[in-house]
């Protein structure tokens, strides 16, 4: 696939999408967003794509939208309708995981992004900018008043979003102490260590993966009797699967699975 605004490479089950524009530090414009939306939807069709990779090129992971493209004469009820909000949603309905490694400074709807992600891995250089909107008088989008609350709570959420610094940067070490990465990797063979964690994501199966990450997309909103009920049904339909019976053997005959999908 090529692309004119990302890079796109797909090995080994890992299809990794990186932003590429770094002059502009992988800003957000129309044509970003229409590419990744594509990108994401080849890889939830392709059977050979069994982890996503989202990552940037150069400094920045993502800076966010690029304000010097706004057109005036486009309300942005319109632009985050119809670029950004599609994108956000089909990484939540994407039952593939979905691994953010976040390479360099996140801000803006590019730490929307990278929030949306179902697990994220830090360069030991990498930051969160949080008061990018709120230091130009816009309100959070793409997402942040979705996740963050539930990642960090609602008054820690609510201190990011609007009274942090508008030179402060939160770490990789900070983020990771409130759950917002799951690994720090050195910045020399950042990717390197993605692409191993992605390989340990890759070999699990993939249907249990999906309807795990559905369990918990739906956790957010179904009461407790509504997430009993569908445990039920997704764990019927899971024991059913292949995967379920080589798993089962693997363990009672003490070797390592051989998940097909």
């Amino acid at each position: 696939m090529t692309y004119e605004t990302l890079q796109y490479e797909l090995y080994e089950g890992i299809a990794t999408i990186r932003f590429n524009r770094p002059d502009k530090f992988n800003a957000l414009n129309k044509t970003v967003l229409s590419e990744l939306s594509k990108a994401l939807k080849d890889s939830a069709r392709n059977s050979e794509v069994r982890v996503i990779v989202l990552t940037g090129e150069g400094k920045a992971f993502c800076a966010g939208q690029d304000l010097s493209e706004l057109d005036p004469e486009t309300p942005l009820l319109y632009t985050v309708r119809h670029h950004f909000n599609p994108v956000l949603l089909t990484m939540r309905q994407l039952e593939k995981p979905i691994i953010g490694a976040i390479n360099g400074v996140a801000a803006g709807a590019g730490l929307g992004l990278a929030l949306a992600t179902d697990l994220r891995v830090m360069s030991n250089k990498a930051s969160f900018v949080f008061a990018a909107f709120s230091r130009i008088a816009l309100v959070p989008d793409s997402g942040l008043t979705y996740f963050l609350p539930r990642l960090v709570g609602m008054s820690k959420a609510f201190e990011l979003l609007l009274l942090a610094d508008s030179q402060h940067r939160m770490s990789a070490e900070e983020a990771k102490s409130w759950g917002l990465c799951t690994l720090i990797a050195d910045a020399e063979d950042f990717m390197t260590t993605v692409q191993q964690f992605a390989s340990q994501i890759a070999d699990m199966p993939l249907n249990a993966v999906g309807m795990t990450k559905r369990l918990l997309n739906k956790s957010w909103d179904y009461t407790f009797e509504q997430m009993l009920d569908l445990e039920a049904q997704l764990q019927d339909a899971a024991s059913r699967h292949p995967n379920a019976h080589e798993g089962i053997q693997a363990f009672l005959e003490k070797r390592t699975p051989n998940f097909r999908s």
